[in-house]
């Protein structure tokens, strides 16, 4: 077995059956995609809208699940509406307003997390809770039928201070349970608490997260050469 398969079946020993793995592929080439999908992997995610359908088009053949997992400008929407299953960054209602225009060309429902803003740097998109309601109530919201919220995602600080990443992660589960109670409470699928990466994963788990976004752990340090 290969080091990324050993990787992933260590990762996968330490979730329970509730918490789903999403491989962060970018900057990795399609062969470590490959390898992952053999050892049992079949949600990937990526940053890049372009990286992303390039490596959709090689990969056709196999049966993954493709995540968008970094920030999404509206005019890249096209590219990915036709085959994406979860969109982790939505942050404007302008977003989503594209994301259910080209849902619809495809004749499909893209699922969808808000992306809420948690960590102490400045430089991370998402919303508050404010933002979001603002958009829930948006009679624009209440007319689209081809996306679905599912839940919610955000990224804690970059930081070794484990108590901060704690209490981030805590608020966005907060957040989480509020938006259900307020939003979402007769709806099933809204069920996502998207947090936790390599450094924080383990962190993320006791405060809830449903979906982990991994890579350096699974893949080695990026490639930025590709």
């Amino acid at each position: 077995m290969g080091l990324i398969a050993n990787n992933i079946n260590d990762i996968k020993q330490q979730l329970s059956d509730k918490v789903k793995l999403v491989a962060v592929s970018k900057t990795h080439p399609v062969e470590y995609i490959v390898e992952a999908y053999n050892a049992g992997q079949r949600i990937f995610g990526e940053n890049k809208v372009q990286e992303m359908t390039a490596k959709y088009e090689m990969l056709k053949d196999y049966d993954i699940k493709w995540h968008l997992i970094g920030h999404l400008q509206t005019n890249k929407v096209k590219y990915i509406a036709e085959f994406v299953d979860l969109i982790h960054s939505v942050d404007s209602l302008k977003l989503l307003k594209e994301i259910n225009k080209q849902a619809k060309k495809h004749n499909r429902v893209i699922n969808c997390l808000i992306q809420f803003h948690i960590a102490s740097e400045e430089t991370k998109f998402g919303l508050d809770y404010a933002e979001a309601s603002q958009i829930l109530d948006s009679e624009d919201f209440k007319q689209f039928e081809n996306v679905h919220i599912v839940g919610v995602m955000g990224m804690a600080s970059f930081t070794d201070d484990k108590q901060l990443i704690k209490k981030e992660f805590s608020l966005l589960r907060n957040t989480y349970n509020k938006l259900k109670n307020d939003y979402f409470s007769s709806d099933k699928a809204f069920c996502e608490l998207s947090m936790g990466m390599s450094s924080d994963w383990k962190i993320a788990i006791e405060e809830g997260s449903t979906i982990i976004r991994v890579g350096s752990i699974i893949f080695g340090n990026r490639n930025y050469n590709l």
